[in-house]
Order: C-alpha cells, then sequence, then structure tokens
C-alpha cells in the first residue's frame, strides 16, 4: 500500500505503468458514484505480482479510466475542507467494499491500520 499525493491522473498513470508490467486490476479505477473532477482521492487495488502476460483488459480499463479523467478534468470542481473527509470516508468505503468481494479477504482484518489516514490507500496489493 502507497499514499501518494498526486492528481487522479497521476495514480491512474502509475497504475497504467504497473499494469504493463504485469500486474491486472482488482478494482475498477473509476468506482463509485463520484466523478473524478469531484474528488482528490482515489484507491485502486492491483494485484499483489506480476503475472507473466499483459492483461490487455486491465489495460483496456486504465486506459479509458485515463481518457474519462482526461475528458473530465477540464472541469474541476471546488471541495472544501470539510468536503474532504467526506471524500475520504467515501473512497474508503468503496475499496472496503470492493476488497471484501476478492477471495482472499480476510475479515476482521483492517488492510488500512497501518495508514496515517483512510485516503492512504491508494495502491494497495491483495491477491485477487
Amino acid at each position: 500500500m502507497a499514499y501518494h499525493d498526486v492528481p487522479l491522473i497521476g495514480i491512474l498513470t502509475s497504475a497504467r505503468d504497473q499494469i504493463h508490467l504485469g500486474y491486472r486490476l482488482c478494482t475498477h479505477p473509476l468506482s463509485g458514484s463520484v466523478k473524478p473532477n469531484e474528488t482528490p482521492y482515489k484507491s485502486i487495488a492491483l494485484s499483489d505480482a506480476p503475472e507473466k502476460a499483459l492483461c490487455t483488459d486491465s489495460l483496456m480499463l486504465i486506459e479509458h479510466s485515463i481518457a474519462v479523467c482526461q475528458h473530465l478534468a477540464a472541469n474541476p470542481r471546488p471541495v472544501t475542507d470539510g468536503m474532504l473527509k467526506d471524500f475520504q470516508l467515501v473512497d474508503y468505503t468503496l475499496i472496503l467494499s470492493a476488497l471484501e468481494g476478492t477471495s482472499d479477504w480476510h475479515p476482521g482484518i483492517d488492510p488500512f491500520s497501518d495508514a496515517s489516514h483512510p485516503a492512504d490507500t491508494t495502491h494497495l496489493s491483495p491477491s485477487c
């Protein structure tokens, strides 16, 4: 797990770079109903180890997500300090829900116990 204080496009391109190295997406890069231009937080789960072959499904999905993000970046939405905590909670809830759906999820174990705040969930590496 790693937290990156960069815009969403940086998170998506970093995930794309990992996909080119053989990692697979375990969660949808644009999950939830919050548009990419509305929140500064986004968690993306990738496989815990690279595979021998490139996952074209993961690559197509991340490339599409990058295109959507670039399109919406032209219309940024203002975010107040009060909204930041709400967006952290939304992101945290979305990634927990997604991880609970993986085969290696262990109920009762918080994968974010080492995170300094809920938004520290940017690149996770669960088995999926």
